[in-house]
């Protein structure tokens, strides 16, 4: 082996010999690199692939490194750096990013606000052998990105499958009845937990945050007759909602007003018997006073009587000697006449 100056050494090439010299002959256009050429397009090479071990892990994310397709660290939001490929591999996952599944119906993408139908998922059997229509929508996250990454094959798709089982069992397990009315809510919260319950023992690494069931309604071959049921049902609750709000009224209002009219029998009683007794009060101080002096206790009280019941009387004046009946004037009702009207005030009130 022989050098020339600072080029790659010459050194036989095949059976006619000839090396690197022999080579650049036969390859017309190969370039006339030396070492120091190829140590800095090496350089250059090693740079590059050292480079590409800098990734970019945004807010709310998080990488999984690989080291030779085994997972040796979790990394947090920011720059980081890992070895490059093929030695070692990271994946960035969303674990704050909310995401939405749609069972027994699809978004029309080209008609927004459109539904497609899908009945093979929404349609099912409940407790009483009936069958409704139920579409669900389920809302989750990623809450362990190992998990999500390596345990399952298709997270969507697994999902997906999960919450029809879940739904399937717990309308299963209701009437129908229950499920469009006071029932609703309970299946929604059991779907959701009996769902989180099968991504745990999957170990899918998803966390369902939100089960909404949309609609809950009878198949449309027999949607009208059975809506014609549940307003007849619900007129039925309604009647007798009625009824016991107008016993609730009624029964305290008659209780109320038995406990006035006894409160006033016994104000009554007692009002009659206080009376009573100042009355007997009252005439036994008369009869001391009486038994004390008769004669002007009893010209008293012949004055006393004839104060209280000549004024509400009418008088008519005769003559002592028996004579004519002295001509008598309406002295009252003529006071009376001549009195002049009220006049008004600046307030418009009446004045005396």
């Amino acid at each position: 082996m022989r050098f020339d100056d600072d080029r790659w050494p010459t050194r036989p090439w095949g059976r006619r010999g000839g090396g690197w010299e022999d080579l650049r002959s036969r390859i017309p256009g190969l370039p006339h690199w030396s070492r120091r050429h190829l140590l800095a397009v090496l350089i250059v090479v090693l740079a590059i692939w050292l480079g590409s071990g800098f990734y970019i892990v945004g807010p709310g994310e998080q990488g999984v490194v690989q080291q030779f397709g085994r997972v040796v660290k979790k990394t947090s939001a920011g720059p980081n750096y890992r070895i490059p490929w093929p030695i070692q591999q990271a994946d960035v996952v969303n674990v704050e990013r909310i995401q939405r599944l749609e069972v027994g119906f699809r978004s029309d993408p080209r008609r927004p606000g459109s539904l497609i139908q899908v009945p093979r998922e929404s349609l099912m059997l409940t407790g009483d052998e009936n069958i409704v229509d139920a579409q669900i929508i389920v809302q989750f996250r990623i809450k362990d990105p190992i998990q999500y990454l390596f345990r399952i094959q298709d997270p969507i798709g697994t999902i997906r499958a999960a919450t029809e089982v879940a739904l399937r069992s717990r309308v299963g397990n209701t009437t129908i009845d229950e499920v469009l009315t006071v029932g609703r809510l309970r299946v929604q919260d059991e779907t959701r937990e009996f769902l989180q319950q099968l991504m745990d023992t999957y170990e899918s690494g998803l966390l369902i945050t939100e089960v909404k069931l949309q609609t809950v309604d009878a198949p449309d071959q027999v949607k009208d007759a059975f809506h014609d049921v549940v307003r007849a049902r619900e007129d039925r609750e309604r009647l007798i909602n009625e009824a016991r709000g107008y016993r609730e009224d009624i029964i305290p209002r008659a209780r109320g007003q038995a406990q006035e009219i006894l409160r006033a029998a016994e104000a009554f009683k007692e009002e009659r018997i206080l009376r009573a007794r100042g009355d007997a009060a009252r005439f036994e101080a008369v009869l001391a006073e009486y038994r004390k002096a008769p004669r002007v206790t009893r010209e008293r009280l012949h004055l006393e009587t004839l104060e209280r019941v000549l004024p509400t009387v009418h008088k008519v004046v005769l003559d002592s000697k028996g004579g004519n009946v002295v001509p008598f004037l309406p002295l009252k009702e003529i006071t009376i006449l001549q009195q002049p009207p009220a006049q008004p005030d600046q307030g418009g009130r009446a004045r005396q």
